[in-house]
């Protein structure tokens, strides 16, 4: 027996191998920056490990409904409704384990074999892997520096085809940071409004901003609601990345599949985490705002002295907690770097290039961890330099 070959369609999240790479460097005893791994490094809010707790002893052990339990999906939609200024009922929302899922089902709900699919690139993986395993096209939209990575508008449009089926936004933006702009967005839904295609807006990171205002919501604009599916979750604004618990908004007729879809993978999601969730969404929201003010001087720390260094150029995030740094400067390839820091600077980070052939000469850092740690990493880096010079000129 040898694996089917629509396996060798997936990718996968780099993230995980570098963090395999310098848990064996750390084994060895060295000692290593983590700025690879996406997730805040707070600890999930007390009053939602007790309401775990609460749950476990109230005896959520067992199935639920596939759709999730009714009182959280309406608690998901009048936080949906209420935030993005749209009105949305429990019917439409559809809770999974995790917000790949909803990835996932959208697209195996949606897309025949050779269904072509826009995405942002550089942009998370997993988008393009699920294109591909599918059999539909992947068609990659850039993200401009120029632009506080935000899409190329003039692309999109010459790119939109009466093949388009499905157009994914994502914004703030996993690996850059990038907001696209309220006028941005306008344009966006306009050019689509009309079109035979669905949008799929991941909003995981919407909390997660330094904007003046709150990202716009492409399903908040005229005529986008029926057209679009809204991923969000737990994981990154309540710090429960490790609890698997996301959830999709989207048109009544695009639940059936999904469901259909959850019934013969995953069942449901688990019981005690959907009432944690509700806890979440219901309870106070203090710890949310703090680390998000946290993640707020962090950035402006790290980033400026990014961008201290030769050879490196940072532009500052507008959401999310990554810094997407030009090193082209350094004459380097984005591998490269990555690599060498690693090993000769104990600095784990990602290559730019993982997230699209529009990452490369980038850098990808999270600063999801403590301000000491990143002026550490700075130091690191600043320290191996001259090596790095001599490095690449040999």
């Amino acid at each position: 027996m040898k694996l089917a070959e629509r396996i060798a369609q997936l990718d996968i999240e780099s993230a995980f191998d570098v963090l395999v790479k310098a848990r064996t460097l750390e084994a060895q005893g060295r000692n290593v920056i983590h700025l690879e791994i996406g997730e805040p490094d707070f600890p999930t809010p007390a009053h939602i490990v007790e309401a775990a707790k609460r749950a476990l002893d109230e005896g959520w052990t067992h199935y639920g409904p596939t759709q999730g339990l009714p009182e959280l999906r309406e608690a998901i939609a009048a936080y949906i409704s209420r935030t993005r200024g749209i009105s949305v009922s429990g019917r439409q929302v559809c809770v999974v384990p995790g917000g790949k899922p909803i990835l996932f089902f959208s697209m195996l709900a949606l897309l025949e074999r050779g269904d072509e699919v826009l995405y942002p690139d550089p942009g998370f993986p997993i988008y393009r892997s699920m294109i591909r395993y599918l059999g539909a096209v992947p068609v990659p939209v850039p993200l401009l520096e120029g632009r506080n990575f935000s899409l190329d508008l003039n692309v999109l449009r010459d790119k939109l085809s009466s093949r388009t089926r499905l157009l994914i936004l994502n914004s703030p933006q996993n690996p850059t940071g990038g907001v696209i702009p309220a006028e941005d967005m306008r344009e966006i839904a306009a050019m689509v409004s009309e079109r035979d295609l669905m949008v799929l807006s991941d909003e995981i990171y919407s909390r997660i901003y330094y904007t003046a205002g709150a990202p716009v919501s492409i399903a908040s604009l005229p005529g986008m609601l029926e057209k679009t599916i809204l991923l969000d979750g737990f994981s990154k604004t309540y710090a429960m990345t490790g609890w698997r618990l996301g959830y999709g908004v989207m048109p009544e007729w695009l639940v059936e599949g999904v469901n259909k879809l959850m019934v013969n993978s995953n069942s449901c999601a688990a019981s005690f985490t959907q009432r944690v969730a509700l806890a979440a969404l219901t309870g106070p929201q203090t710890a949310v705002e703090e680390m998000v003010e946290q993640f707020r001087r962090r950035r402006e720390v790290f980033c400026k002295a990014l961008n201290a260094i030769p050879g490196f150029r940072c532009v500052a995030p507008g959401g999310a907690f990554y810094a997407f740094a030009n090193i082209e400067g350094t004459g380097a390839t984005s591998q490269e770097m990555a690599d060498f820091l690693l090993e000769r600077a104990g600095v784990a980070c990602l290559n730019g290039g993982s997230f699209g052939q529009y990452g490369e000469g980038y850098l990808r850092f999270s600063f999801a961890n403590s301000l000491e740690n990143l002026q550490e990493a700075v130091r690191r880096i600043e320290a191996v330099r001259e090596e790095l010079n001599e490095s690449v000129q040999s």
